[in-house]
């Protein structure tokens, strides 16, 4: 039996595998590819519909444990990338 987790945005309760892990990290929330990073983590859809959701009712912060703003660039665009896509690069 796969564990259960419940996604920040719809809080539904699903396999783990549904659902991907998000981490703090120097004031931004970053997707724990490998669920293996340290620190509190939180669940979510990979979906622009859950993320919203979640961003709407601040959960990320309360999830996360964190007091001040946290930027979600990096979660909205891994999940406005087609798969397999490379990323962006700054010049």
């Amino acid at each position: 039996m796969e564990p259960v987790r419940t996604c920040l945005g719809c809080r539904k309760r699903v396999d783990r595998s549904a659902v991907m892990r998000v981490v703090a990290r120097e004031g931004e929330v970053v997707v724990d590819h490998t669920a293996t990073l340290p620190g509190r983590g939180a669940w979510v859809h990979p979906t622009r519909e859950c993320i919203d959701s979640a961003l709407r009712r601040k959960a990320f912060g309360r999830a996360l444990r964190v007091e001040s703003g946290l930027a979600t660039r990096q979660v909205l665009t891994m999940i406005e990338a087609p798969p397999g896509a490379p990323e962006e690069q700054a010049d």
